[in-house]
């Protein structure tokens, strides 16, 4: 148990983030419904029946949008785009690196057997983003839809289909207003990653190491 918490300690940390954050997320969010509930004399939610509401599905599904379309364009930009001095860039100047020798018996499955499961396995990790950013799309319409009508309805006005919700300014609000801030701390990552350091990080370059080094 020692070594597996040792070997998986970056993922089980960040996975109890998560966790946490969602958690408090969640609790959070009951209340504010809850007031909101209150104002418009409409009967509070216990917990339970928050979690399966549209409310929480949206908020949560909002974030969780942006921050896969993020991970794609990111994976994606990389294969394409420079930054000279960033160690999330390859280098321009350097030849492409070659793929390692790898005993036959160690390569994974996709690489021996070649073909179309090979071409996938190929881009899997940008194309999963885009599924993830895609299904994350779909749920935030799904309970953003939910959450927009009840307050139509709360204000004795129309209501509107989940394909009507993806039209409102109210979806692009919510969707462009996480986008941007994505895009920034990207670009902050690689663009300040030329010059700053954290020593032993592997998403920083050698304290000793100059500025216009591009890669790790």
């Amino acid at each position: 148990m020692q070594k597996f918490i040792r070997n998986n300690g970056l993922s089980l940390a960040l996975l109890v983030l998560f966790l946490i954050s969602l958690f408090g997320q969640s609790i959070a969010g009951m209340h504010k419904y809850n007031n909101d509930q209150t104002e418009h004399g409409n009967p509070s939610v216990t917990f339970e029946e928050y979690l399966a509401s549209d409310d929480f599905l949206e908020a949560t599904a909002e974030n969780w949008e942006s921050e896969f379309l993020q991970l794609f364009t990111f994976v994606l930009l990389t294969r394409f785009l420079y930054q000279k001095g960033s160690p999330e860039s390859r280098d321009p100047d350097q030849p492409e690196e070659k793929e390692p020798d790898t005993p036959p018996e160690k390569l994974p499955w996709p690489v021996r057997r070649g073909g179309l499961i090979l071409k996938l396995y190929e881009h899997s990790l940008s194309l999963t983003f885009l599924l993830l950013f895609i299904v994350s799309v779909g749920f935030h319409a799904l309970g953003g839809a939910g959450a927009y009508n009840q307050e139509q309805r709360d204000h004795g006005q129309g209501e509107v289909s989940v394909w009507g919700y993806l039209g409102t300014a109210t979806f692009w609000y919510e969707s462009l207003q996480n986008w941007q801030s994505e895009f920034l701390s990207i670009f902050m990552m690689v663009v300040f990653s030329i010059w700053l350091r954290e020593k032993d990080s592997p998403e920083s370059k050698a304290v000793k190491a100059p500025h216009d080094q591009t890669g790790r």
